[in-house]
């Protein structure tokens, strides 16, 4: 069984299971006090549009196993290249918050700048998550730059709006996935190391109970593959250094390939992270993101499932 399916979470426990997060960064780290505080705020707002979304009505994917399986056996993930439609009346809303506290948070007229253009429709919010979704990073860049817009801000913030619908889609098709021998059978064979429900990259991997898997830094799917392989280009043996920082209170250690020059950070945790708390676990690893970087190290661009037009 190639992914774990997560127990899931109210908006209480998130919080608290965050906040305890955040108290030990802030001992350990003092001087990340400010982006710790954007970080709450952000997640705060990602907790809560993920119960609304949760709660109401989601699309019904009309895709029949036999197609989903087959795109899964040429390593095309679920969700790629679909028309699923987005309930962006729920959505706006959040967007706009977001880009207020990333202005807030240090990110000043970039993030309103963003805001702006989406407030006076030069952007248009359906098209700009539509594209997030669909992980099309070379849309929002060419916007972003035919408007004069940060395009890894306008990124982050399209992110952040669309994972909680991300993440409740996968869940969706896990359960129905979970009855059928089809779709059942085809993620067993799941290999990749990019997501197979959106197609992202993993965040990093946790290792829970002896149990190690890829975490989504999409929509928060666990799924593991192989060890001792590149989860970006599959090279393994002696082209994989691994680097610990010894970092307490777990474990943690980045895996660099000698062959793609991609970096995988890898956690010892006692519970697997609940969506969207592993963007603390990113933070409480920085140090592997310096490590990496220091040894010319860096995260791939996404993967293209879709021909353009």
């Amino acid at each position: 069984m190639p992914f774990v399916a997560l127990a899931p979470s109210s908006r209480q426990s998130r919080l608290a299971l965050a906040a305890t997060r955040w108290t030990a960064i802030l001992e350990a780290r003092p001087d990340l006090a400010p982006a710790v505080a954007l970080q709450r705020r952000l997640i705060a707002l990602v907790v809560d549009l993920a119960e609304v979304i949760e709660h109401g009505r989601l699309p019904k994917l009309s895709l029949p196993p036999r197609y989903l399986a087959a795109k899964l056996a040429r390593g095309v993930p679920v969700l790629a290249g679909e028309p699923i439609p987005l309930p962006v009346a729920a959505l706006k809303p959040t967007l706009l918050r977001l880009c207020e506290e990333l202005a807030r948070g240090g990110a000043g007229e970039a993030a309103d700048h963003i805001r702006s253009a989406i407030v006076e429709t030069r952007m248009d919010a359906g098209s700009l998550l539509t594209a997030s979704l669909a992980r099309d990073q070379k849309v929002i860049r060419t916007g972003s730059a035919h408007l004069g817009l940060s395009a890894d801000l306008l990124w982050l913030v399209a992110e952040l709006t669309v994972s909680p619908f991300a993440h409740a889609l996968q869940r969706t098709w896990l359960d129905t996935s979970a009855g059928t021998t089809t779709l059942s059978t085809a993620l067993g064979s799941w290999t990749q190391g990019y997501c197979p429900a959106c197609g992202s990259w993993p965040a990093l991997a946790e290792i829970a109970r002896g149990q190690r898997v890829l975490r989504c830094s999409f929509c928060a799917l666990a799924w593991e593959v192989p060890p001792a392989t590149c989860v970006y280009c599959g090279t393994g043996g002696e082209s994989l250094v691994t680097a610990a920082s010894g970092t307490p209170p777990h474990e943690r250690h980045v895996e660099i390939c000698s062959a793609c020059a991609g970096y995988l950070k890898t956690v010892e945790t006692e519970e697997m992270l609940p969506f969207p708390l592993i963007a603390i676990a990113d933070m409480e690893t920085m140090e592997l993101d310096l490590m990496a970087l220091e040894r010319g190290a860096s995260r791939p661009s996404l993967k293209e499932f879709t021909p353009r037009r």
